[in-house]
């Protein structure tokens, strides 16, 4: 047995954590590849802005013109919600919380992970040579977060809510930065067939190498958005996340029987198929807009919709 306030900690450990993998991984390539743009490079960090900020259209576009600014924002702020910092001191009292059931190893990196994003000296290193550093130790951290989750964690409750979380936190990541290229070009799978408009995306998803390795012609749009929404062997896609969460629900239900189990496993089916048998070689501009849209909405409301039946608070 587990405590709804235990059960919320622990799903929300990992939802942080991996908002935090998240951003560190697109902060670390948009910066690199900021300094290789090319002439129809017309986003530039706004993706990034746009998915992990509440930053208004015209704050991202000021934002943009002082690359040290931004990167402190997103990593250093303490007033941006979303900010680096603030993930990593909101998962650091979800594990305390949870002491009892995380292990050691989970802890003291998590612990690690805080007392490095706040140390006082990391503000000057951001602004000058030893910035790549910065985000490459970054990124190092959360692989070891997630390794050690992975290597030292039991499979009993707790991992099943921490996994719910993950999932759900990465779906919504991967639709939110899907949108944020998608919606300036008006969801027209006909434009922007140029790979290095999709560069950033495939790079912050960690699915460049692989689109490279298992794609050929030129219908990059297209193959994209198959990749990132529809690949199921993408561990970073839409499709994949999905198929997690409905494992890690169903077994979750089945140890823990709940009268509204039914509501909300129909619930969830209904977005899992919705994505599953989309006819991606046939997918029009509005359809996919509107797929978006209703992806992101029904995970809304699943998320919240699980919080309700399993955490005290809603």
């Amino acid at each position: 047995m587990m405590l709804s306030r235990i059960a919320d900690n622990m799903f929300w450990l990992n939802r942080y954590m991996e908002r935090a993998d998240g951003l560190a991984r697109a902060t670390r390539y948009f910066y690199i590849l900021g300094f290789d743009s090319w002439e129809g490079d017309t986003l530039g960090y706004g993706p990034l802005l746009q998915s992990f900020t509440s930053l208004s259209a015209e704050e991202r576009v000021t934002m943009q013109a002082d690359s040290q600014h931004l990167l402190r924002f997103v990593i250093q702020d303490a007033a941006n919600i979303n900010s680096l910092k603030v993930l990593l001191s909101k998962a650091r009292e979800n594990a305390r919380g949870s002491q009892d059931r995380v292990t050691k190893e989970l802890w003291e990196q998590v612990n690690a992970m805080y007392h490095f994003i706040t140390n006082e000296g990391l503000v000057n290193k951001l602004k000058g040579e030893e910035t790549l550093k910065v985000l490459d130790q970054l990124e190092k951290h959360c692989l070891l977060y997630n390794g050690i989750v992975d290597s030292t964690m039991p499979r009993g409750l707790g991992w099943e809510f921490m996994n719910l979380g993950k999932f759900i936190e990465r779906s919504l990541q991967t639709v939110d930065l899907v949108d944020a290229y998608l919606s300036p070009m008006q969801y027209d799978l006909e434009q922007n067939d140029n790979l290095l408009y999709w560069r950033r995306l495939l790079y912050a998803l960690s699915g460049y190498e692989l689109y490279l390795k298992t794609n050929r012609g030129s219908h990059h749009s297209r193959q994209v958005i198959c990749q990132v929404i529809f690949n199921a062997d993408f561990p970073r896609s839409v499709i994949y996340s999905l198929k997690r969460i409905e494992k890690y629900l169903q077994s979750l239900l089945e140890e823990n029987p709940h009268p509204d189990a039914a509501v909300i496993i129909r619930r969830f089916g209904r977005l899992k198929s919705m994505v599953e048998f989309t006819d991606t070689a046939n997918m029009n501009g509005q359809e996919l807009k509107e797929l978006v849209k209703q992806i992101r909405h029904q995970l809304w409301d699943f998320s919240a919709e699980f919080s309700r039946l399993f955490f005290s608070y809603t």
